[in-house]
């Protein structure tokens, strides 16, 4: 196995910012390409900070071995553009965003035809796993992950890094990875839910204080749902979910697969829900309920005080079912 002493990065924002500042702490010397902005925090760090393209490269020695950490999309094929006929046979460049790995595995077989390994490196752990040791899961050829694998596994804590096979695998199962996260965050958003509309007096820090200890949901994302109810109210975070996207081509794949992840495909539906863009919708469900049965348009106490007393028996079919075979119905 090639022992490789040394990295470049580009895109040096949160991710490979602390995985610049990391690596060099583990005694891994890095070069990182800047933009126009200085990073003087990465330098006093001791990250090589160059501006141009050629500079970096030639400031790496062969087999280089350069972490991209940039958004999915054009940027990729541009940043590869700009390398290619930089670099040398035998190099390696990692794909460190959410790319689709469908676009990965493009980009592997362009990028082979000049003798460079292309590996998508799915990358996991948010800024603090990138600053103190990440989850790597890597899709590539043979060669490349040799070279890459002393790196990969020096930055990824125990147990954090997996080749996970062929050109694009890294990225789709880092697509699966997030997808498992929307319903894991659906279903502790709507743990939320029950527990603030509760007829009880809960105190939300206190109870996901608890949860972080020793209860069979805990886990990380239990642990930042404690930490962030610790630093602000709750009732001033703003009714918005923001995602890049991701997930939304996972559930293409699941379609054209004919795949079942409904918990998945909810949680991708609930956060579009939560942007307030689909009002037309409930508009148009408000007028054919109004058409069909005459029911108000807007709130109705007497509707609302029914659909809170209509249910007189509120037991289960199979409770039932046992009184009518002990004939106490009959």
């Amino acid at each position: 196995m090639t022992s490789v002493t040394e990295m470049g990065v580009i895109g040096l924002g949160t991710i490979g910012g602390n995985l610049s500042k990391q690596a060099v702490e583990r005694g891994i010397r890095v070069v990182g390409k800047k933009h126009s902005s200085d990073k003087p925090e990465l330098r006093e760090k001791g990250v090589e900070l160059v501006e141009e393209y050629d500079a970096f490269v030639d400031e790496l020695a062969q087999p280089r071995v350069v972490y991209m950490s940039v958004p999915a999309g054009d940027i990729v094929d541009r940043v590869l553009d700009e390398l290619m006929p930089r670099l040398d046979d035998g190099d390696v460049v990692m794909d460190g965003g959410n790319s689709f790995f469908r676009d990965s595995i493009r980009r592997a077989a362009k990028l082979d035809e000049h003798g460079i390994h292309f590996l998508d490196c799915g990358t996991s752990g948010g800024s603090e796993g990138a600053r103190h040791g990440a989850c790597f899961m890597v899709g590539g050829n043979k060669e490349g992950i040799e070279i890459a694998e002393p790196l990969l596994e020096e930055l990824s804590v125990d147990g954090g890094y997996v080749h996970t096979g062929t050109s694009g695998s890294g990225h789709f199962v880092k697509l699966v990875h997030n997808g498992i996260e929307f319903g894991m965050l659906q279903a502790i958003g709507e743990g939320a839910e029950l527990l603030e509309d509760s007829d009880f007096e809960l105190e939300l820090d206190e109870v996901f204080h608890n949860w972080s200890n020793g209860s069979v949901i805990r886990g990380w994302l239990v642990d930042l749902m404690n930490q962030q109810l610790n630093e602000q109210k709750f009732e001033d975070v703003p009714n918005y979910v923001e995602d890049t996207g991701e997930v939304n081509w996972l559930v293409q794949e699941a379609v054209k697969n004919e795949t079942p992840i409904p918990v998945i495909s909810q949680s991708v539906m609930e956060l579009f829900k939560s942007r307030g863009g689909q009002n037309n919708t409930y508009r148009a469900i408000a007028l054919m309920r109004h058409g069909f049965g005459d029911h108000p348009f807007g709130s109705d106490e007497d509707i609302a005080e029914e659909r809170r007393t209509s249910q007189v028996e509120n037991r289960s079919r199979k409770h039932l079912e046992e009184e009518v075979n002990d004939g106490d119905l009959l």
